[in-house]
């Protein structure tokens, strides 16, 4: 017996609608900015520092792109560690829609993370390599606390660097790993900056500047790991009263 036409019709499923794909972006901007968490002060990180950002770009009310998934179309550069203020961050963001550069600081501005600036607005290229991916090392300004002798701390950096390898131990999700932190260290110096040394070399805070390697594979060098290695070497504890990352260095600064 056939079943009637229009018995056969209610009991077939619905199709399903096609899935609408995203807008396609049509601007993408670098966004340079800075970050203040004051002496002592500890910053955002991780899953609460994307989340500050998303509320921002939701109440900017911008025209932003989104991905396959749903998904705001923006990126940071490099995690930036808690307790370090930064001075030249870096962060993508696409747009639907090309806008001029006073507009995109005009909406984001007001709704930024807390203690941050958005401090430079660049328009490039669509097709230009994804920012994450070329970052090669960031800069770090580290003021040490205490009434230090700059030049035992300038001796026990030289040892640091002369070594061929400085074994460390970091923890990793509950466990604890040895890894190797020489070479993750690019550079260091002992800065004069903040002091009106007397003869005995020992007035004011010592400035130590680093530039730490950003690898895919090895990780990235954290300042106070670093800091750790340099007490440990010095024989006496270090305390940071100021960290900030001064800038990310991108693999194309370092080729040139």
């Amino acid at each position: 017996m056939e079943t009637p036409t229009g018995a056969r019709a209610a009991t077939e499923p619905t199709p399903e609608p096609a899935p609408t794909a995203p807008a396609e972006a049509r601007q993408r901007w670098r966004i340079t900015f800075c970050r203040d968490v004051g002496p002592g002060g500890q910053g955002l990180v991780g899953r609460d520092y994307l989340l500050a950002w998303e509320a921002a770009l939701v109440g900017s009310a911008l025209p932003i792109a989104e991905t396959a998934a749903g998904r705001r179309r923006f990126s940071l550069a490099a995690p930036l560690p808690a307790s370090s203020a930064a001075e030249a961050e870096l962060a993508e963001l696409w747009l639907t829609s090309r806008l001029p550069a006073w507009r995109i600081r005009e909406a984001l501005a007001p709704s930024l993370p807390a203690d941050h600036t958005i401090t430079d607005l660049e328009d490039v290229w669509l097709g230009a390599p994804a920012l994450a991916g070329r970052i090669a090392a960031a800069d770090y300004r580290v003021t040490l606390a205490g009434d230090l002798d700059e030049r035992l701390v300038a001796a026990a950096v030289q040892r640091l660097l002369d070594a061929r390898s400085l074994p460390r131990e970091r923890a990793k999700g509950g466990t604890v790993k040895p890894y190797d932190l020489r070479p993750l260290v690019v550079s260091i110096r002992v800065d004069g900056e903040g002091r009106d040394d007397g003869l005995d070399g020992r007035s004011g805070n010592v400035v130590v500047r680093l530039r730490t390697r950003i690898h895919p594979e090895l990780g990235s060098g954290r300042p106070e790991e670093v800091l750790a290695a340099l007490a440990d070497e010095l024989g006496a504890p270090l305390e940071a009263i100021e960290t900030v990352r001064v800038r990310l260095v991108l693999a194309d600064d370092v080729a040139r």
